[in-house]
């Protein structure tokens, strides 16, 4: 994936959360030159992630596979100093985007349309040896407990949201005509590296082409603090 598409992908991305009156956290808006001065003050940001985090899934073709997310806030399921239970993530998902089809080992997570398009869900059960279950799929729908067919069409609306458990295998675009969607995310605290399990074997971040400086930072690119 070139820098120059990462860094129009978040300044496009800034812009809808302007345009969404969502505010960010300041961290989000250091330069590059900046974070090589930020001292273990910020440690909290770079030992968990948090960040922009704009990926193709290694696979370079982001306009049809993609995701550009930004991790708010998140503990560490690896070191004891970071107790934090939870994670939040703000997601910009465009139309004709696929987010692919996942599971978590150990996250359990609330999606939710946050304004845009609407937004079409499939899940599936996995198995014991990580393929797709022909079974029904149990689901909690802004509080209401219901059961729909593996790999059946949901249609999340701008409010709505659903619940996913560890092992729910899920995939989700905006439905045609929608545009780009916002997308929350309220889950466990989770280490990307580890706890997501692909279908298709793929990777989680994006392999960079840097044809030009970077705007911002992603969150697996800070440097070491500053002593």
């Amino acid at each position: 994936m070139k820098r120059s598409m990462i860094n129009a992908c978040i300044r496009e991305f800034e812009d809808m959360l302007r345009e969404y009156r969502f505010a960010l956290p300041p961290f989000l808006f250091f330069t590059p030159k900046e974070w090589e001065n930020k001292g273990h003050e910020y440690d909290e940001i770079r030992d968990n992630a948090l960040g922009w985090d704009i990926t193709d899934y290694g696979e370079g073709n982001f306009e049809k596979k993609g995701l550009s997310l930004i991790t708010l806030r998140n503990g560490n399921v690896h070191n004891d100093n970071y107790p934090k239970c939870y994670a939040e993530k703000i997601i910009m998902l465009k139309e004709g985007q696929l987010s692919p089809n996942h599971f978590h080992f150990h996250k359990m997570e609330d999606i939710i349309n946050r304004g845009g398009g609407n937004l079409i869900f499939r899940l599936w059960n996995a198995t014991g040896d990580g393929d797709l279950a022909e079974t029904d799929v149990t689901i909690s729908r802004d509080g209401r407990r219901c059961t729909v067919t593996c790999g059946e069409e949901i249609l999340l609306a701008p409010g709505e949201s659903l619940t996913f458990y560890p092992y729910c295998y899920h995939e989700f675009i905006v439905q045609p005509g929608g545009g780009k969607t916002l997308i929350g995310e309220i889950s466990k605290c989770n280490d990307d590296n580890t706890d997501n399990h692909f279908l298709k074997t793929q990777e989680r971040f994006p392999l960079i082409e840097e044809d030009e400086p970077p705007y911002r930072l992603l969150c697996t690119e800070y440097p070491p603090a500053k002593e």
